[in-house]
């Protein structure tokens, strides 16, 4: 039997999550909707997102990458969440500690970056208003972890209710025998909105390995290109610029592997938020192995295999195994959570004593002769 209760995030505390998510949302809809614009033609914008590092015009860049449009869909889905009773609070708190630990991680290298002297050549009030948006969701993150930490309150403690059979139509008390609580639905250990077992064991292996990884591929370049070179796909450099809301490359791969780490740890201890954790990670790291996926099949990688060298075929391998493992970690973080029983720890049943009424199964039976007054 569950007897782990659920903490309770505020109605306040989810109405303004999910303000602040729809202002996340539209921070970055934005940016690709001026993509859109720019673009000569509307699959551009989806190649652009696949690694092509054509320019959409002269003295300007694109402005997302493929994480953006998944970053609107997160940030969509947890407002979604904060306005749906069914959700548990801790699965609601969940899911923008989630959007805003992956907002943080892939947004604080830009405040730099687009300061950056090699960005002259481009528009200047392009870059100016894009560190603004970059700016104002490093807030609106930092907004979500307070609202979290600030909008939680202890449930109240149980006997507060009484049953409403207890009492008749004028609000008189009816004859009652006895008042017992009701007995919550056997669910197994664990906390509400929590994966099961079986899915949060997937989730973990699944995100683990990757998270690991990733971290072994940024530990590799780091000692193959020194620091130097590795510095600057790590913190910006011309060279490895792609888009103006994109991270550096080992920056984001660095970042991926935190992120995919820390939801097989919260998987691990099938915690509530494991499952957004999971959803958001997945996510990323989907889409970050599709990417890689299609720079090897344009690049025919996959047709001479054989003959690549072992760490073309170990980045081959790569890409394939994290988009696989995202795509498995997506449908078990999906599957419903543990119910929520503690609602049931509140309850309370009042039976009365005629001979023949029904009463709950764990109450005991009317004596054959009542007390006096009854």
């Amino acid at each position: 039997m569950s007897t782990v209760r659920d903490d309770v995030l505020t109605r306040g505390a989810r109405g303004a999550g999910a303000l602040i998510c729809l202002l996340l949302a539209l921070l970055s809809a934005g940016w690709i909707i001026r993509d859109l614009a720019v673009a000569e033609h509307g699959a551009d914008v989806w190649w652009a997102w696949l690694g092509e590092t054509r320019r959409p015009r002269e003295f300007t860049a694109w402005a997302t990458s493929a994480l953006d449009p998944l970053l609107v869909l997160g940030a969509l889905a947890a407002a979604v969440a904060q306005r749906r009773t069914a959700v548990t609070s801790s699965v609601a708190a969940g899911a923008l500690l989630s959007l805003a630990a992956a907002v943080a991680l892939l947004r604080i290298p830009l405040v730099w970056v687009l300061g950056a002297d090699w960005l002259q050549g481009l528009d200047g009030g392009l870059t100016g208003w894009a560190r603004l948006t970059v700016l104002a969701q490093l807030a609106l993150a930092s907004a979500l972890f307070v609202v979290v930490a600030a909008g939680r309150r202890s449930p109240g403690r149980p006997g507060r209710h009484t049953a409403g059979a207890a009492h008749g139509p004028a609000g008189a008390m009816a004859p009652v025998y006895g008042v017992v609580r009701a007995v919550p639905s056997v669910v197994g250990p664990g906390r509400p909105g929590g994966p099961y077992r079986g899915a949060a064991g997937t989730v973990a292996v699944l995100l683990g390995a990757a998270g690991i990884v990733l971290a072994g591929w940024e530990i590799h370049w780091r000692q193959q290109l020194g620091w130097y070179l590795y510095r600057k796909g790590l913190l910006g450099d011309a060279s490895v610029f792609r888009a103006l809301l994109q991270p550096p490359v080992h920056w984001q791969g660095a970042a991926l592997a935190v992120l995919a780490l820390g939801a097989a740890a919260a998987a691990l201890r099938r915690a509530a938020l494991s499952r957004p954790a999971a959803l958001t990670a997945a996510s990323l790291l989907l889409a970050h192995g599709a990417v890689a996926l299609v720079h090897t099949a344009r690049a025919g990688a996959f047709g001479r295999l054989a003959a690549l060298s072992l760490r073309s075929q170990l980045e081959a391998g790569t890409a394939v195994f994290t988009a696989a493992a995202a795509l498995v970690v997506l449908l078990a973080a999906a599957r419903p959570g543990l119910p929520d029983t503690s609602r049931d720890l509140d309850a309370v049943r009042a039976y009365g004593s005629a001979p023949g009424e029904a009463r709950p199964p764990h109450a005991p039976p009317p004596p054959s002769r009542l007390p006096p007054g009854w």
